[in-house]
């Protein structure tokens, strides 16, 4: 019943944004030509973009270039689409954490990139290319969170939006520096920060370029929780443990409720409400279900 179902849904555009992987918010009917960009990013090597998944069904993305604060260079902003599409890919996932190499998360763009690219017409490109993969990243089925150790800095603060949630070690700063810079955020910063904490508070954070230490961001409502330490690994290890409450369970069942966040966050309430019943037909009678119905479980404890 519930595959008839499917199949006979009327989908608006929106909702197939959001039920199919892969597709990006600018085309060439934006005037974005991907391929371009993706050679002129080419031409700043420096850094990398590692992924490790673990068997628990949790990855760990690391920004890695520490000798520039993990600062993106081009070919790390292409390394991130390419991980993006591989974790859309992970059937397994269920969570991901984010961190930067050798405690501190991001300083952001490197400034050669940003040097070389100074045209309005080379920001725009970069802009939708990482609007169009941070869009993609924050869709991803699974549940994402920032682990910001040292500085999150311009868009390595823009990056922490795009994760579900953030924590903070006691020491670390998250800071939006772009008016220092004479631009605003780029890679879809200031959308996800209005919806975080409200359009008056990031007004605030904005104008401001205020330093956020963990105390102030956790005020705010910028991060979740304050972590108690500050070492790079035993940090890395509070975040995993934090994640774990969120992700017991089947993957089906997680990257089901993730999906359905998302649709009731970025669609109409009708169109949400629709994707919500096409994603229930997707683990209704299926086995998690099927054997908690079995165990007859009790939930009020």
């Amino acid at each position: 019943m519930a595959k008839s179902l499917l199949k006979t849904s009327s989908l608006s555009g929106r909702t197939k944004l959001l039920h199919q992987t892969g597709l990006s918010l600018y085309s060439t009917s934006h005037g974005f030509y991907e391929e371009e960009v993706k050679k002129k990013l080419q031409q700043f090597p420096g850094g990398s973009i590692d992924l490790q998944k673990e068997d628990s069904g949790i990855g760990i993305l690391t920004l890695n270039n520490p000798s520039k604060m993990n600062a993106f260079s081009g070919v790390m902003m292409l390394q991130l689409l390419e991980k993006v599409i591989e974790l859309e890919n992970w059937t397994e996932g269920k969570g991901l954490i984010v961190r930067g190499a050798k405690n501190t998360f991001s300083s952001g763009s490197d400034l050669n990139a940003v040097k070389s690219l100074g045209t309005p017409e080379d920001g725009m490109a970069v802009c939708m290319f990482m609007q169009n993969t941070l869009t993609r990243f924050m869709r991803l089925p699974i549940i994402s969170v920032a682990l910001v150790q040292g500085w999150a800095l311009g868009g390595g603060a823009e990056f922490t939006t795009a994760c579900d949630f953030r924590l903070m070690t006691p020491e670390s700063k998250i800071r939006f520096v772009h008016k220092e810079m004479g631009i605003i955020p780029s890679w879809g910063g200031t959308t996800r920060l209005v919806e975080i904490i409200g359009s008056r508070q990031a007004l605030k954070v904005l104008s401001g370029a205020l330093k956020l230490d963990s105390k102030y961001a956790l005020h705010i409502g910028m991060v979740e929780e304050v972590l108690q330490s500050s070492d790079e690994t035993k940090s890395l290890e509070e975040a995993q443990e934090w994640l774990k409450q969120f992700i017991q369970g089947p993957p089906e069942v997680i990257r089901a409720l993730k999906k359905s966040v998302c649709s009731g966050r970025e669609l109409y309430l009708e169109e949400a409400l629709q994707n919500e019943r096409d994603l229930v037909g997707t683990v209704w009678g299926g086995p998690a279900n099927l054997e908690a119905i079995a165990k007859k479980g009790k939930f009020i404890k």
